[in-house]
């Protein structure tokens, strides 16, 4: 076993990731490649599932390489990937969603807002089953996706072959196998996993009672072998086939996977990117209002999962710089030292607290710019700034970017609140993600929910969870616990600092104010437009 090799492909929003790990969990070779998002009109995203195979070929290549291994060393191939919707037509070829009808724009984004109504009717049908996705449906799920593309296209919703999950999809063409992880399934199709089925009542409702034949018909555990490289995919991807390919997970859950794999009891997983997600598993399951889920089994097998989200995490500090007059002065900045805008806006905020005890105490932000996925659940809630000055610069910039990274922190203490109140009992959390190399977003996340925040040793957790599953997968670990305890090494931890605990329950309780505040603001212009 010793001189195996695990392979991780992770599929994120803006890029792919492979990573090559050895039998210890250290990382071997790791490359990237982007990916194209295409962005029509507002709130509508899309991706090519031909474009995403390609740079997914390209980058474990590229590890291969970097490796200098045997690529027969690679036992098995663990895939994760964004939730968004992949159409496959006859033949297996590519089905535009798009309004245009480009055939290679074949997949609606999960931070898609296009199926809004669709969402509003699957909800309506008040389902038992909506009890298992914390009440109802969120915008960015499958079946109002799916339910969109029936209403607006049906001739390409009747030629439709196959819906994927992306994971599923990306399991498919690595392997030839026709099949779904019970976790892409379950939190985004709204399958029963502790039943086994759909519920049949509310896809009747809403006219989707065809969708089992057009999805997957064998829903696999995590951990599972789902097949083996197939011979076209192997001379594509430089490995030669047979190698045993794990059925899918979803990105979020790779990572929690990998995060509490080995101490899951109390434990919240927060996986930090484009989005935040936030995962917790209990033995039994515990319904929490706006919080998706339980899910069985759908990140741990034989356990329940809960799963809180903010829907803009990177992405709103992303736009934020970008509003700032100081956002051209720090791009030149960091481009003339060589380095990140975030380590060069880290400096200035340094400084600026170096004048200034709480530069952000009287600038408050909502940070529901993109709706609230949890514990709101409300699709259509907008963020707010509000304590706004004719401030300009430097300072500002790095006092607006503080401020940005306490909402994201408060949103994080809500879902935590809300989970706790539900009868989970958190009390630790494990994060990775492209946020736990910003020392202020550890810090703020960790002083803005009074718990300690630890870490792994490495620094792509997402992509080791996928490789988790295949090393699984492929039998040499008994199961994912096992797997983890061995592949994945815990990383430093941040403290939470006592003194700063006033600050942060003033500032919190204005936090969720201005909810209240701007859910009036949305009324009153409701009401004026019915007149």
């Amino acid at each position: 076993m010793s001189d195996r090799v695990f392979l991780g492909i992770d599929i994120g929003s803006a890029s792919v990731r492979a990573g090559l790990f050895d039998t210890a969990g250290r990382r071997l070779a790791f490359a990237a490649r982007a990916i194209q998002q295409f962005h029509p009109k507002p709130l509508f995203v899309e991706q090519s599932s031909t474009d995403i195979w390609a740079q997914t070929c390209a980058a474990v290549r590229e590890a291969l390489a970097a490796a200098a291994i045997d690529p027969v060393q690679v036992a098995s191939i663990g895939v994760d990937a964004t939730c968004s919707l992949v159409a496959v037509g006859p033949g297996g070829q590519p089905l535009s969603i798009a309004g245009t009808g480009e055939r290679e724009r074949d997949i609606i984004m999960w931070m898609d807002h296009r199926a809004g109504e669709q969402t509003v009717a699957i909800n309506a049908t008040g389902d038992a089953a909506l009890a298992y996705v914390g009440g109802e449906v969120g915008i960015e799920m499958e079946l109002p996706k799916v339910l969109w593309l029936k209403q607006t296209f049906p001739e390409r919703y009747a030629a439709a072959w196959r819906f994927f999950d992306l994971a599923d999809y990306l399991v498919w063409r690595l392997s030839d196998a026709d099949v779904a992880s019970v976790c892409t399934l379950t939190c985004k199709w709204n399958y029963l996993a502790h039943k086994e089925c759909f519920s049949q009542t509310l896809l009747d409702a809403v006219g989707l009672s065809d969708i089992t034949g057009k999805v997957p018909g064998r829903v696999l555990p995590l951990g599972s072998a789902a097949g083996t490289l197939s011979p076209k995919a192997a001379a594509e991807l430089g490995l030669p086939p047979g190698v045993v390919v794990a059925t899918g997970i979803i990105d979020a859950h790779a990572g929690g996977l990998a995060l509490v794999g080995t101490e899951p009891q109390g434990s919240l997983a927060i996986i930090g990117g484009t989005s935040n997600c936030h995962m917790v598993v209990n033995p039994e399951p515990i319904m929490v209002p706006g919080v998706w889920g339980p899910y069985y089994g759908a990140m741990l097998p034989g356990w329940w999962l809960g799963e809180g989200g903010q829907s803009a995490a990177g992405a709103l500090l992303d736009w934020t710089l970008r509003q700032s007059d100081a956002w051209p002065l720090l791009e030149s900045t960091a481009k003339a030292g060589e380095r990140n805008v975030y380590a060069v806006l880290n400096d200035w905020l340094a400084d600026l607290e170096s004048r200034e005890k709480w530069p952000a105490r009287d600038l408050h932000i909502l940070a529901d710019h993109h709706g609230n996925r949890s514990p709101r659940a409300n699709p259509h809630a907008r963020g707010a700034i509000v304590g706004l000055t004719l401030e300009q610069g430097k300072d500002a910039l790095a006092r607006l970017y503080l401020a940005t990274l306490q909402a994201l922190a408060y949103g994080t203490r809500h879902i935590i609140e809300s989970m706790n109140a539900a009868g989970h009992r958190i009390e630790r959390i494990v994060m990775c993600g492209g946020g736990t190399k910003n020392p202020y977003w550890l810090r703020e996340n960790a002083d803005a929910t009074g718990c300690d925040i630890h870490l792994v040793s490495e620094e792509d957790a997402v992509t080791l969870g996928a490789a988790l599953l295949g090393a699984v997968a492929c039998g040499a670990f008994p199961n994912l616990p096992a797997a983890a305890a061995t592949l994945v090494r815990p990383g430093g931890s941040i403290k939470a600092r006592p003194e700063t605990k006033a600050f942060h329950d003033a500032k919190y309780a204005v936090y969720l104010q201005l909810y209240d505040d701007m859910e009036r603001c949305r009324s009153a212009m409701q009401a004026w437009k019915r007149e």
